[in-house]
C-alpha cells in the first residue's frame, strides 16, 4: 500500500499493492500497523457504514462536531463517486479548501478524512456501494453540515445540476 497526499493537511489518498492473476485479484484493504507507519496516526475506527446510491446521487456535505468528530476511512466496493473533503479547521493553512478524489471499484483507491472536515460524494454510475470507517459513533445531536452547491465552494461534482438527486435533508443545509 502506498500513501498519496492531497493538497490538505492530514487529508490522503491510500492506494492499495493489488495481486493478480488469472482467478481474479487480491488486496489488504485496511491494515492499522501499514496504516499507522504510513500516516503516522494512531486511529481506532469503531464503526462501518456502507451506502447503495444511484448515478446523480449527490450526499454531503456533513460533519459532526466537538466531542463526536469523526475521521473517515472511504472507499467505492462497487461503481465510482467523486469524493470531497472540506477542511473546517479554523486555523488550519488550507481552511475551507476543498479535495475533489475519484474513488472506484476499478481503481480500489482510499481517502481518509480526518476529524474536523465536512464531507460529502457525488454518485457517477447506478448501483454504487460506497463503504466507510469511522473512528467515532455517530452522534445526531452533533450532525452539522453545508449546501453542496453552495457557490462559494466552487465544488466540481461532475453531475449535471438537473441531474443530481439531493435528500430534503441535504436541500435544505445552509451553505458556509
Amino acid at each position: 500500500m502506498k500513501i498519496i497526499h492531497t493538497a490538505l493537511r492530514d487529508c490522503f489518498i491510500l492506494e492499495p499493492t493489488i495481486f493478480k492473476d488469472n482467478r481474479g485479484f487480491f488486496f489488504e484493504s485496511y491494515n492499522k500497523r501499514t496504516f499507522h507507519a504510513l500516516s503516522g496516526l494512531d486511529v481506532e475506527f469503531v464503526q462501518d457504514n456502507q451506502a447503495l446510491s444511484h448515478y446523480g446521487t449527490v450526499r454531503g456535505l456533513h460533519y459532526q462536531e466537538g466531542e463526536y468528530a469523526q475521521a473517515k476511512l472511504v472507499r467505492v466496493l462497487q461503481g465510482k463517486v467523486i469524493d470531497v473533503a472540506i477542511d473546517l479547521r479554523s486555523g488550519s493553512p488550507t481552511f475551507m479548501q476543498h479535495v475533489a478524489v475519484e474513488l472506484s471499484a476499478e481503481n480500489n483507491r482510499q481517502l481518509f478524512v480526518p476529524r474536523g472536515f465536512a464531507h460529502g460524494y457525488s454518485v457517477l454510475e447506478n448501483n454504487t456501494v460506497f463503504h466507510y470507517k469511522c473512528d467515532n459513533y455517530y452522534h445526531k445531536a452533533a450532525e452539522g453540515g453545508m449546501h453542496v452547491l453552495h457557490r462559494e465552494l466552487q465544488i466540481n461534482w461532475q453531475i449535471p445540476q438537473a441531474d443530481m438527486l439531493i435528500s430534503e435533508k441535504d436541500q435544505v443545509l445552509p451553505g458556509l
